[in-house]
C-alpha cells in the first residue's frame, strides 16, 4: 500500500482536503496528518467527511491529542509511547484505540531515540533502533494491544535496511517501510528507492512512504516506480525510453516529456515505449503495448508487435497520445 503525508496546516481543512484528494488521484492509499495541536485534531472529523483515503493521525509529546484525533474519526495513529506521557497516559490511548479497532504505527526514527539506548550504542545503530521498537512494542503489548504496525526509519540508507531485516527476524508485525529526511527529488528518489526496494526485493515491507522535500504527490508517483521495477503493482503509463546517442534523429527528450505529460493521468497499466533510431529502438517498440522508432524527421508506430504505420515527427506527440487513449477507452 502506498502512503503520502499532507504538507499543509491540518486545521486549514479546505486546503487539506485539496491536497488529500490531489494525493488520491495519484494514487495514494493511505495519508497521514500531521496533530501537533487540539485544533488539528478535531480537524480530523471535518477532513474525513471530505475525502475517501484513511487518515492516519501523526502524535507527538500530548496524549489528549491522540484522544481527540480516535474521537473525532482517524483511522489510525502514528505515535511512540515513549514520549506521549507515562503508563497511565499510553493505557488510555490504548483503550480507545482497542474500542474503535484503531491500529498504532510505533514510529522509530534514528534522529530521535532515548538518551538511554543512544549511551550504550553510541550512535543510532541498527541494533540501537531495534532495541527501541522491541521496548516500544512491549508498551504496547502489556495492553494486550496488538494492531502494531512499525517503522524504522533512517536518512542513512545501509542502517535503515539492516534495522529492518534484524526486527523482521525477531517479530511478525506489519512493516511501514521509508527512508527519512531523504531530501530533494532526485537524491531522495535514489535514497528510496535503495532503500524500500532492497527491503521490498526481500519479502519486507506492507506499506511505503517515499519521503521527499517537495509536492508530496511526488512521492507517490516514486513509490509507484519502485512497486512497478519490482513487479509488485502496476499502475499508469510505464514510459520505456531510451537514454539517446548520436544516432538519435528525432527530438526525443521533447517527446517523451510532452507524452508522459499528456498520459499521466491514466491509471491502466500500459507500456509505452519511445526509441530514438532503428538500431534497438524497433525490437524495444515491438514488446510495448505501444511505441516509436524514431527515423530521419519521422518515427515509425508500432502497436502490439505489429508496425502500424510511419508518422511524421511533428505528428508523433499527437498520434501515439491518441492511440494509447484509445487503447485504454
Amino acid at each position: 500500500m502506498v502512503q503520502s503525508m499532507t504538507s499543509t496546516l491540518t486545521k486549514d481543512v479546505a486546503g487539506t482536503v485539496l491536497q488529500i484528494k490531489q494525493l488520491d488521484h495519484a494514487g495514494c492509499e493511505i495519508v497521514r496528518v500531521a496533530v501537533p495541536d487540539m485544533e488539528s485534531a478535531t480537524a480530523v472529523k471535518e477532513i474525513k467527511d471530505q475525502v475517501s483515503l484513511p487518515i492516519i493521525a501523526d502524535i507527538h509529546f500530548d496524549y489528549r491529542l491522540a484522544l481527540a484525533a480516535i474521537e473525532n474519526g482517524a483511522d489510525g495513529l502514528r505515535l511512540n509511547p515513549g514520549n506521549i506521557g507515562g503508563r497511565r497516559k499510553v493505557k488510555e490511548v490504548v483503550s480507545a484505540a482497542r474500542d474503535r479497532a484503531v491500529p498504532i504505527r510505533i514510529g522509530v526514527n534514528a534522529g530521535s531515540l532515548s538518551k538511554s539506548i543512544l549511551k550504550r550504542y553510541g550512535h543510532p545503530t541498527p541494533e540501537a533502533m531495534v532495541e527501541s521498537a522491541i521496548g516500544l512494542i512491549g508498551i504496547l503489548e502489556d495492553f494486550d494491544f496488538q494492531l502494531i504496525k512499525v517503522s524504522l526509519k533512517s536518512s542513512h540508507v545501509p542502517h535503515m535496511v539492516a534495522a529492518y531485516r534484524l526486527l523482521g527476524e525477531k517479530l511478525d508485525y506489519p512493516f511501514h517501510l521509508g527512508v527519512t529526511e531523504a531530501g530533494t527529488l532526485i537524491p531522495g528518489t535514489v535514497k528510496n528507492t535503495l532503500g524500500i526496494g532492497l527491503l521490498l526485493s526481500e519479502g519486507i515491507g506492507d506499506t511505503v512512504r517515499v519521503s521527499l522535500t517537495c509536492d508530496p504527490v511526488e512521492e507517490v508517483r516514486v513509490a509507484y516506480e519502485i512497486l512497478r521495477a519490482l513487479g509488485l503493482r502496476q499502475r499508469g503509463v510505464e514510459i520505456i525510453s531510451c537514454p539517446t546517442c548520436g544516432r538519435c534523429q528525432i527530438d526525443l527528450f521533447a517527446l517523451a516529456e510532452e507524452i508522459e505529460h499528456a498520459l499521466s493521468s491514466i491509471t491502466t497499466p500500459l507500456k509505452v515505449a519511445l526509441m530514438g533510431c532503428v538500431v534497438n529502438g524497433p525490437g524495444e517498440a515491438r514488446e510495448a503495448d505501444v511505441g516509436i522508432a524514431g527515423g530521419p524527421g519521422y518515427g515509425t508506430l508500432f502497436k502490439k508487435g505489429k508496425v502500424v504505420r510511419k508518422v511524421a515527427e511533428s505528428d508523433l506527440a499527437k498520434v501515439l497520445i491518441e492511440e494509447v487513449r484509445r487503447m485504454v477507452s
